[in-house]
């Protein structure tokens, strides 16, 4: 690939947040494996460096082609994120279609269920962006499409046990990643409201919002806790509902600034559990 399209592929897939397909993939591999050295599987090794980069260029390649109207009311564009240019469109357009044929190429080493998931992810994370469906502009549907970002983890516990994970942990990631959507609307009230996005953020206005964001994240500690037999670490989960519960009893925080550290919390977590399932393998 020329440095000028590995440049833009690089600025476009936002690195920052590769953790959220490609550690969510780890850790659901980690979660179903019998022994660490089905780290050594080569359909394990594939996947991993398909969800940490080409699965995020394709998310969030579509995601700027789509939204290139919307964004302009967006000065995050401009800090956090790289705002495309007209200059971008071709390219862009190239570096889609090299993602979308790795991915159909995928197809290839999955069978029947594996398929049937990766397809999901695309299908989600195509029309979480673009029209028709484009969920991202639907009450509801905006935070719960993002069970995207929970696939990569379900196909991994499945190519590592040829099962699919428990319910409850299905459960326990749609929770988690629908409070995570909707907290990191909520800096984008105004500037989705100028733009003419129906979120739900834009719907609820930011107290009520922010109770939907602890009530997910309070749920989603009750599960992680009971799951994990009311076990001392289990109570670091806690750390989620804290985030929206702090900046409801004090208004003067800024949602801007707190919103940057999940990532961190994510990474840390993540990485936590990562620890303590391959250990468990280890120990048997």
């Amino acid at each position: 690939m020329p440095p000028r399209l590995l440049s833009l592929a690089w600025r476009v897939s936002r690195f920052r947040f590769w953790i959220y397909t490609g550690g969510t993939y780890v850790v659901g591999y980690a979660l179903g494996m019998d022994s660490w050295s089905a780290f050594f599987d080569p359909d394990y090794i594939l996947f991993l460096f398909y969800f940490f980069f080409p699965a995020n260029l394709f998310i969030y390649g579509v995601n700027d082609w789509w939204d290139q109207d919307t964004d302009r009311f967006n000065p995050k564009k401009d800090v956090k994120e790289y705002r495309i240019s007209d200059a971008d469109g071709r390219d862009l357009l190239l570096l889609l279609a090299l993602a979308g044929a790795v991915s159909l190429a995928l197809f290839f080493v999955l069978d029947l269920v594996g398929g049937a998931l990766l397809l999901s992810f695309l299908f989600l994370s195509y029309f979480y962006s673009a029209p028709p469906l484009r969920f991202k502009e639907v009450p509801v549907l905006d935070f719960s499409s993002n069970m995207l970002y929970v696939v990569p983890g379900i196909l991994g516990y499945y190519l590592a046990s040829g099962a699919l994970p428990p319910l409850a942990l299905v459960i326990a990631g749609y929770l988690h990643i629908s409070a995570m959507h909707l907290f990191s609307a909520i800096p984008d009230i105004r500037f989705d409201t100028a733009a003419g996005m129906m979120t739900t953020a834009v719907v609820l206005g930011r107290r009520r919002s922010l109770l939907l964001c602890l009530a997910f994240w309070s749920g989603l500690a009750a599960l992680v806790i009971g799951l994990a037999g009311l076990h001392p670490l289990s109570l670091l989960v806690l750390i989620y509902p804290a985030f929206p519960l702090g900046l409801l009893l004090r208004e003067s925080l800024s949602i801007d600034r707190v919103y940057w550290y999940l990532p961190f919390v994510n990474t840390g977590l993540g990485g936590l559990v990562f620890f303590l399932a391959t250990l468990r393998t280890v120990a048997w």
